[in-house]
């Protein structure tokens, strides 16, 4: 790994950029022919946004679903093609090229009429959706994300735009996005722009908490109420959505409760915390967070002010630390802390210790929000990937206390 990570960092810098992704292009083009351009014959539908893609596209695909479709699905958490499924172990939401025309490939002999498919923005910038054909490119919203490696938030939304750029048919766009208007500009055979007064027209009812899962259930049924699907189907398969694998995932609720969420950057942190505050109202919210390295270290003092905000103890572990150094990284979190707050923050690098200590620390009432890395299957440190899972670690120390007592 180390081999092929050295390899990639010599490309980047001396190979001029047009001449790696006139790369990127080719690889494209040979994979979906190599494939037959499988997409042609598929209604494939494209998610992107900085946050809610995964959960638009698992609950886009249980509508379809439940209205006897059958479709294939390729998220951050898994691919799924039909009733066959596989977790989703690249620690890459979006998949190489050759993998993608293969999926397609196989959903397209496995009879599946739907393919729906998380589009990022590394994935945009490496042409991983050319030579795919899209019916509709949807966005749940950009917020900041990525910017050490696009060189800016509007080169950020820039990535993106290409997305709508490339799609002709049917852009479905978040109203309530401050991009909305950037979006909207691009052209399309059909324009829906949707916004959560459609919950109220929809009525709605999602189980999953927070107004921007609320926003992510919207986003879902507009895009199936474009392709066709029934509106009673539609609210049926919703109210029945119990929620996506690492989001918003309780794994306890008395006598206190624990939460692991991916939230991993300042408004999605945010968000969770006001959802968890206004659903559950606990005594005392315990909060574990840290920030992946390499990326965005703008948002880790932010992040710190956030938890310092909302959370009466605090924990802060490593994440995915990939080769910086993991006691940095946290420290830059902790400088967003107030001194005020200062003595309710704990530094546990050891993750799993520092879940553990989070537990025992919680009383009856009391909510436990582990976030950052949600289902994820691994951990990055240095050039090694460790086999991990939040939500394991957390059963394995609720099974501890409940021993112990």
């Amino acid at each position: 790994m180390q081999i092929f990570s050295t390899l990639k960092k010599i490309v980047r810098n001396f190979l001029p950029d047009s001449l790696i992704s006139f790369y990127h292009f080719v690889l494209a083009y040979l994979s979906a022919l190599i494939y037959g351009f499988p997409s042609h014959q598929l209604c494939v539908i494209g998610v992107t946004g900085t946050k809610g893609k995964t959960t638009v596209t698992e609950l886009l695909t249980a509508i379809l679903e439940s209205s006897g479709k059958k479709v294939a699905l390729a998220n951050g958490l898994r691919f799924k093609i039909g009733d066959n499924e596989t977790p989703n172990l690249f620690k890459m939401t979006m998949p190489g090229r050759g993998r993608l025309q293969k999926f397609l490939s196989e959903a397209r002999k496995s009879g599946c009429s739907y393919a729906v498919l998380e589009v990022t923005s590394e994935g945009i910038r490496q042409h991983r959706n050319a030579f795919i054909r899209f019916a509709i490119a949807s966005l749940t919203n950009v917020q900041k994300e990525h910017l050490e490696s696009h060189g800016s938030f509007d080169a950020y939304r820039a990535e993106k735009g290409k997305f709508f750029r490339e799609v002709g048919d049917t852009h479905v766009i978040n109203a309530e996005d401050p991009n909305a208007e950037y979006f909207g500009r691009f052209p399309a055979k059909k324009k829906i722009f949707y916004s959560l007064k459609d919950a109220e027209r929809l009525k709605l009812k999602p189980r999953i908490w927070g107004e921007f899962n609320i926003m992510n259930a919207v986003c879902a049924a507009t895009i199936a109420e474009t392709l066709g699907i029934p509106v009673e189907k539609i609210r049926k398969a919703v109210s029945d959505f119990r929620g996506t694998p690492g989001r918003m995932e309780s794994m306890q609720r008395e006598p206190f409760t624990v939460i692991v969420d991916y939230a991993h950057t300042p408004d999605s942190l945010e968000s969770v915390y006001r959802a968890i505050r206004d659903n559950i109202k606990p005594a005392h919210m315990v909060c574990l967070l840290g920030a992946a390295g390499n990326r965005d270290k703008w948002k880790r003092p932010v992040m710190g002010g956030i938890a310092a905000q909302y959370c009466d103890l605090i924990f802060l572990a490593d994440e995915d630390p990939y080769d910086e150094n993991p006691a940095e990284i946290l420290n830059e979190i902790k400088s967003g802390i107030p001194n005020a707050k200062i003595k309710q923050t704990n530094v546990v690098p050891d993750r799993k210790k520092a879940i553990g200590e989070a537990i025992k620390s919680a009383g009856a009432g009391d909510a436990v929000i582990i976030t950052g890395k949600g289902a994820e299957q691994y951990m990055i440190v240095g050039s090694k990937k460790i086999p991990w899972d939040d939500r394991e670690v957390v059963r394995q120390e609720l099974r501890k206390m409940v021993k112990s007592h």
